[in-house]
């Protein structure tokens, strides 16, 4: 059988085209050395590119989902804050009550008045504790557009709207305060039993031992709200614990699809450089002839 001819054109090519896939996978360490990547193009790894996508996807959600818990506990925490103070100021109210029964329906008036005007003084902290906002929203206001969820009189200006925060990926959390179930609504709300309370005093002192029931009662319902507001901020803490970890171990998996094994990648890199200058010394060696050695 016939054998091919082999040119010293043909080696020369075959060789020389050797030595630039040697010199190809040296850049390519070279280039995830310095990057630090396995990946830097989709090429590189079309499966792992996808992963990679797809985890990074993953992450941002997520992260989104722990921004939504940062927002919501900031509205939970604001509820909290009024909800307590409103708690304080209710005991104190029921005091005031308690002291001007004990001063009768006789020649204590003045000391009534005075009682009266300190009750006023909390309807009105009651009214600044209802209209607490967080960015400039009112919490216990629904959606309303407005910056306020009571007028000065005591009457509900907000809407029965819910403001929620998604904070993961079937849990929605209502971040916002019903204001009717903390201060009760229409004419039974806390604001008129206060200007009652202080009426009383001034003028119907029998009266207060149905007041005091009714301070009970308003107590009763803050403390319920207060309750509630403290599980949904338990419950938005833990879910975005739950992201946060989640988002850690996301980290973990990417890490492994792209990042590089650094002794691996020099140890091959210092592989690769030896063997290219062994190819750079057998291929020196192969064009070396010339025209001129082949005339001699």
């Amino acid at each position: 059988m016939p054998g091919f001819r082999v040119t010293e054109r043909s080696v020369a090519t075959n060789t020389l085209a050797n030595l630039q896939v040697n010199l190809q996978k040296n850049q390519d360490l070279q280039n995830q050395l310095s990057s630090g990547k396995l990946i830097t193009k989709a090429s590189d790894s079309p499966g792992g590119a996808v992963i990679a996508m797809q985890t990074r996807s993953d992450m941002a959600t997520l992260n989104q989902y722990s921004r939504n818990g940062d927002d919501g506990m900031g509205w939970l925490n604001q509820a909290d804050t009024a909800l307590t103070s409103a708690s304080t100021q209710l005991n104190r109210v029921r005091e005031l009550v308690l002291t001007g029964m004990s001063s009768g329906s006789g020649g204590n008036s003045e000391a009534r008045e005075a009682i009266a005007l300190e009750v006023d003084n909390l309807r009105g902290s009651m009214l600044d504790l209802a209209n607490t906002t967080y960015l400039d929203r009112p919490i216990f206001g629904g959606t309303t557009a407005g910056r306020i969820a009571y007028d000065q009189n005591g009457n509900y200006v907000g809407d029965n709207g819910s403001v929620n925060r998604t904070v993961g990926a079937n849990a929605s959390v209502r971040v916002d305060t019903d204001a009717t179930s903390v201060f009760g609504s229409g004419s039974g709300n806390v604001f008129n039993m206060l200007q009652k309370i202080a009426d009383d005093l001034r003028n119907n002192p029998s009266a207060l031992q149905g007041d005091l029931a009714s301070v009970d009662t308003a107590q009763k319902q803050v403390q319920t709200g207060l309750s509630g507001v403290g599980s949904r901020y338990n419950q938005v803490s833990q879910m975005q614990q739950a992201a946060e970890n989640r988002v850690l171990d996301l980290r973990t998996q990417l890490s492994d699809v792209e990042d590089i094994d650094l002794p691996k990648t020099i140890t091959e890199l210092s592989l690769q450089q030896t063997a290219y200058q062994a190819a750079l010394a057998a291929t020196a060696k192969v064009i070396q002839p010339s025209l001129v050695d082949f005339l001699r």
